[in-house]
């Protein structure tokens, strides 16, 4: 998490490429929020380690107020940038310590989304509680390693590069530990807010939790299998360039912590793929906001992409940069409620 507070990271690249979330998600959190209650409301809802706001936007036309809060300066200044909509405000702070932002039973839904492995739980679980109303939800998810479900061949080689040893061609040894083993572990690492004592002797508290995985068949081999009921087709994928597949390598935490460590790989220059250009300055098919990505160079990230472009290559498949890849990311969503 810390990677994200410093100076040289940069906001937009991350606003441009990190995926969006899935309709299916959002619904199934605001029907878990009306459920086991006569009347939920729907006044405040509170976006945590809300990044650029990619989260926060998608509560605003159901609750009259949602505030997204983080604690990196850069990320609230992006997020007010990118994001106007009336009723919609950003504030610096750090989920462990909401009480100067945060009245007590003032909120009914508290999401947050990409952030809870960062969480210290035994704060983040009495706070939630606090904060929330009676009837008011909780819905905290993350996004998992990605998968090119085209091209199955190619898992091998995200895994080495995700998750290997060797410091000097895997940026797994660079990822901020314990949030990336927690999210790793599809948050199973996070207690039962239900069994805490810091919880259960606040007034109403937390009395009901669930956990869903949005990973079809590809929940990870390594964790006990969870029941048949909390397992739910994969829902967030989406179609890019492959060159925008390098904006979103560009956008990890332990690329920016191997590159302080190697800042003279960033000088290396890789060969294959003379044919790859920049681009255009902006595709017409493109947000305005988009950021084109630099192709160019030979760094760890770049030799990474190649690699894979060349596996897909040698099977046939489609490897130009201006052509398209599915992408697809297994979901661990944490739901509770205060009742």
């Amino acid at each position: 998490m810390a990677t994200f507070a410093k100076k040289t990271f940069n906001a937009s690249v991350y606003s441009s490429f990190r995926p969006t979330y899935p309709r299916v998600l959002f619904n199934d959190i605001l029907d878990f929020h009306r459920k086991d209650s006569l009347e939920p409301l729907w006044d405040r809802a509170v976006d945590l380690g809300c990044g650029t706001g990619q989260a926060t936007t998608q509560l605003v036309e159901h609750f009259s107020s949602v505030v997204g809060i983080d604690p990196s300066q850069s990320m609230i200044e992006a997020a007010q940038a990118k994001n106007q909509a009336q009723g919609l405000s950003f504030r610096q702070g750090t989920s462990e310590g909401l009480s100067a932002i945060i009245p007590d039973d003032s909120v009914d839904l508290v999401i947050s989304a990409q952030a809870s492995h960062w969480f210290d739980w035994d704060k983040v679980w009495p706070e939630t509680s606090r904060i929330l109303r009676k009837g008011g939800t909780a819905a905290f998810w993350i996004y998992a390693e990605f998968r090119l479900p085209q091209y199955p061949f190619v898992t091998p080689l995200i895994t080495a590069y995700t998750q290997g040893k060797d410091p000097s061609t895997s940026v797994g040894p660079y990822f901020e530990r314990p949030g990336r083993t927690i999210l790793e572990n599809m948050l199973t690492d996070v207690p039962n807010p239900t069994q805490m004592e810091s919880v259960l002797k606040q007034r109403g508290g937390l009395a009901q939790f669930e956990r869903r995985y949005y990973s079809g068949q590809h929940y990870p081999t390594h964790l006990p299998p969870p029941s048949p009921t909390q397992v739910r087709p994969v829902e967030m994928r989406t179609s890019i360039r492959w060159r925008d597949l390098l904006g979103y390598f560009r956008t990890w935490s332990a690329l920016q912590n191997f590159h302080e460590r190697f800042p003279e790989d960033l000088d290396r220059v890789d060969e294959r793929f003379p044919e790859d250009k920049l681009g255009e300055a902006l595709d017409q098919n493109l947000k305005a906001s988009q950021v084109d990505i630099d192709v160019g160079g030979g760094d760890i990230a770049v030799r990474f992409w190649k690699d894979l472009r060349d596996e897909v290559k040698n099977h046939g498949g489609k490897y130009g940069v201006d052509e398209s890849v599915l992408v697809e990311w297994p979901i661990a969503l944490l739901l509770a409620k205060k009742l």
